[in-house]
């Protein structure tokens, strides 16, 4: 089978892209990636045999719609391009598109035309991504248009997947049907999100957030119940790695709370490098905002984490406790510096705590991990593909 994958994304980062790519290619499938690019990074290289080329530079910095749009468009009308161009060298039997945008399937055109099996993956619900993003209501004009833009693009597509129950349930009550949607989670890399034995500093203790630096994950929160607990617990220390949009608003508050020698604010890595600094830390922090986003946003941190062996705080959002309770992660109440800082204070002073939420975290992943649910997807492509041929 002859796949591509077409996602708005850095590839080496992003864990939902890079794990169904490599489970297709590890199962003998072909599979062309195009995405985008890093400063620095070359048009094209082979990753686990995965053929990745990269159309657009990209820096996560966009701090209007306009300048966000933009981008979107860009790139939709240079992969409109290259993916026809690919698909008549290389005819493809499915291409797996992955939101955001949802508009970006129409990229597909030509191999549609020709016969080929289109999925749209939503990793983000988009009309709410955007209302997050950019400080907007449920009822606003762009965010209907949005709605409508939805359902276009799935009633093109031949299935959705979709990156959490409750989205699923959103997106069947507006969009479209049970039959045409699946869920998949982001389960992480077993291969390589995996318990380690990793050598922690005897005098440091290590807090952590991985990923996106968006309004909506809370990082501001976290930074300042870190400021409460800052004098009680002197070896403690808080990494953030990412990038994005919020990043030099962070900076700023890190600085006028005078947090630099606490708080350090890393560049973002590819996932085989973050998971072995994850694997370090001996707390993760997952701070969310409970907005109609974020609070039904599944993040891929907290399975990571998990999967990792590292106890973790998690928001209290709509979404985390649809999936877990108090024996898994430990919770604080969503926007509440003065709970997360309580929370940090716990974990930081109690290790049986910790290592009790580390162990019904790796049972919780023993059930939940993507060595055994990558046959939903396969069955899903198989179907697919057969249907078409």
């Amino acid at each position: 089978m002859k796949v591509c994958m077409l996602a708005y994304t850095f590839y080496e980062s992003d864990n939902r892209v890079r794990r169904y790519a490599e489970t297709l290619v590890n199962r003998g499938d072909v599979v062309d990636v195009v995405a985008l690019r890093r400063k620095g990074q070359n048009d094209f290289n082979e990753l686990n045999g995965v053929r990745i080329y990269r159309i657009q530079e990209r820096e996560i910095n966009e701090k209007g719609r306009l300048s966000y749009l933009y981008r979107l468009l860009k790139f939709f009308i240079k992969s409109f391009i290259f993916v026809g161009y690919k698909h008549l060298k290389n005819v493809y039997d499915l291409v797996h598109v992955h939101s955001i945008p949802d508009f970006e399937v129409f990229a597909a055109l030509l191999p549609k035309l020709a016969g080929s099996k289109i999925i749209l993956d939503i990793h983000d619900i988009v009309p709410e991504f955007y209302c997050s993003k950019f400080g907007k209501n449920s009822g606003a004009f762009l965010f209907r248009a949005l709605v409508v833009s939805e359902k276009l693009s799935i009633s093109y597509s031949d299935h959705v997947i979709i990156s959490n129950n409750i989205w699923y349930n959103t997106l069947i009550s507006r969009s479209t049907n049970k039959k045409k949607c699946t869920v998949i989670l982001n389960y992480p890399d077993n291969s390589i999100f995996f318990k380690r034995n990793t050598l922690k500093k005897e005098n440091k203790f290590i807090m952590m957030y991985p990923g996106t630096l968006n309004w909506h994950q809370g990082l501001d929160i976290a930074i300042k119940a870190f400021a409460i607990i800052k004098d009680k617990i002197p070896e403690a220390e808080f990494h953030i790695y990412g990038d994005g949009p919020t990043k030099y608003e962070l900076a700023i508050l890190i600085k006028e709370l005078g947090l630099q020698e606490r708080i350090f604010l890393k560049e973002p890595m590819s996932l085989d490098k973050i998971a072995e600094v994850m694997a370090s830390a001996d707390v993760g922090i997952v701070p969310k905002r409970d907005d109609p986003f974020g609070g039904e946003a599944f993040s891929t941190k907290t399975l990571e984490f998990m999967s990792l062996g590292v106890p973790i705080i998690v928001s209290k959002t709509k979404i985390d406790q649809n999936y877990f309770d108090d024996s898994i992660v430990k919770f604080f109440n969503p926007e509440d510096e003065e709970d997360l800082s309580e929370a940090m204070l716990l974990l930081i002073n109690n290790k049986e705590r910790r290592e009790e939420l580390s162990r019904n975290a790796q049972k919780f992943i023993e059930k939940n991990k993507w060595e055994d649910k990558k046959y939903i997807y396969l069955d899903l492509v198989d179907s697919l593909v057969k249907k078409g041929r």
